[in-house]
């Protein structure tokens, strides 16, 4: 096989892997006199469509790539020998052991190393997902990552290669559902040919632990398809056990949604509690409850301040006054002769003075009603955030619910009265989406310490940073 020269231009070096019906080579370009790596698919007994349709997106998939941890296309070849035939995939050679071989000659990995290595297949993935439409592994194992250079406590570069099972459309063709991946490595929905962003996080969370346990996932115990690792990750503090039991979840409506909010919560774990732990802030009515499944803030009714009793004492002091108005217009009204032309001035008087009281009561009623019974709960869980009013028996949104996934920011607004030098006013934004959730504000009733609070709980549970936004009231900008 040494000194074959194919399409008269890539001179073979040394066989680099086989497999039925496939073949990897290491080779040197004649033109550029650079190292490269061909892939052969064989037209055999054994040789499926379905395998040449895998093997061509391969090929358009890397020629659409361009990362530095990702191998590059080079040329695409068909192979018209008298002893094969088939096709040929040219990519850039990635000088390296792969995370297996490490692993099977006894190299182990300290927990920053295992982190290091996580963080830059995250933002391998990150580049991938983000592609449109996303570009999906599928087969994210030990054998598929590659390690170049590593020395002291660096892993080295990392390289994510062998995209033969990538998705970058639909999972089905021609009808026939599609099923690729490892056993052990591949998610649950892959097995009924669905895979989606979070089955590469699948894939990745069981390779780590593989790093840590130093056994296949197929070797370990399963409970409700969840993979039994933590009573062997001894050396591993809890926080990440619990991050790669959350990329490992079966269900997909309970494990990491995406690459990017995997990395912030690698960052910044999350409350690993699985039971519901009701906290509150010393002098303060607002109860924060949360587990590692959601957080919920309840904000409960804000009752009589000063405020609203002098807002009370107004209104009632105006409607007297209006009343004692009517009264005097009938007795005008009464001694008036009734063709005075001065009698419809006394009737709209009249008329007025009877309307405003009838909408200045309720709606000074209704503020009442509020602050004295009105409950606003804030929740969050993993499939989205939701913002409801609580009144006795009746409930509806202060803002519609949006996705979990659209969470982005986290906000502390500050309003400046520049003129007294003193802060107006301060607000908790939560952004998602095109969608705010306010807490707090001009009419909220909490108290700084009581915003700071709760957007450090919602800062350390969602894995997001604070972002803080000083203003200036309009009366008062410069």
């Amino acid at each position: 096989m040494s000194g074959k020269i194919l399409a008269e231009r890539y001179e073979v070096q040394r066989e680099l892997g086989k497999q039925t019906g496939r073949q990897t080579l290491l080779a040197r370009d004649l033109q550029t006199q650079k190292l490269v790596a061909i892939k052969q698919l064989f037209l055999g007994s054994d040789f499926e469509w379905q395998d040449l349709k895998l093997f061509e997106r391969e090929a358009e998939t890397l020629k659409a790539l361009s990362h530095p941890a990702i191998p590059r296309y080079l040329d695409y070849l068909e192979i018209d020998e008298p002893e094969s035939k088939g096709f040929a995939l040219v990519q850039t050679y990635v000088e390296g052991k792969t995370l297996e071989q490490h692993l099977r000659s006894g190299r182990t990995f300290s927990e920053s190393e295992m982190k290091e290595l996580a963080k830059s297949l995250l933002e391998i993935l990150i580049y991938l997902h983000q592609q449109e439409p996303p570009v999906i592994h599928r087969d994210l194992k030990p054998s598929n990552i590659l390690l170049h250079s590593r020395s002291g406590h660096s892993v080295g570069q990392v390289y994510l290669v062998d995209f033969g099972s990538v998705q970058n459309q639909a999972a089905k063709f021609g009808g026939t559902i599609t099923v690729v991946g490892t056993y052990g490595y591949m998610a649950p929905e892959q097995f009924g040919g669905r895979s989606v962003p979070a089955s590469d996080l699948y894939g990745l969370g069981a390779t780590l632990i593989y790093l840590v346990i130093g056994l296949h996932p197929t070797d370990l115990s399963q409970q409700d398809l969840k993979i039994q690792f933590a009573d062997r990750a001894a050396p591993l503090n809890s926080n990440l056990i619990d991050w790669l039991e959350w990329m490992t979840e079966p269900s997909l409506d309970k494990r990491l949604s995406s690459a990017g909010e995997a990395l912030r919560s690698l960052e910044n774990p999350r409350i690993i509690n699985k039971n519901p732990r009701a906290e509150q802030l010393p002098g303060s009515k607002i109860k924060l409850t949360k587990t590692s499944e959601f957080i919920e803030i309840v904000i409960p009714p804000q009752g009589l301040g000063f405020g609203l009793i002098t807002l009370f004492s107004g209104a009632v002091s105006l409607s007297v006054f209006l009343f004692w108005s009517i009264y005097l217009e009938v007795i005008k009204i009464y001694y008036l002769k009734i063709h005075s032309p001065y009698l419809w001035i006394h009737v709209t008087l009249e008329v007025l003075n009877i309307l405003i009281p009838g909408i200045i009561l309720p709606g000074v009623g209704a503020i009442f009603i509020f602050a004295l019974f009105r409950e606003l709960r804030l929740r969050i869980d993993r499939q989205q955030i939701s913002y409801t009013s609580h009144l006795l028996k009746w409930r509806w949104n202060c803002t519609n619910p949006a996705s979990r996934k659209q969470i982005c920011q986290l906000e502390i607004e500050t309003t400046l009265d520049r003129q007294h030098k003193s802060y107006r006013v301060t607000q908790l934004i939560i952004q998602a989406g095109s969608r705010k959730y306010e807490l707090g504000g001009l009419y909220g009733g909490l108290s700084e310490s009581e915003i700071d609070w709760l957007a450090t709980e919602l800062s350390q549970w969602l894995g997001l940073k604070i972002k803080t936004t000083l203003k200036y009231s309009k009366a008062t900008e410069p």
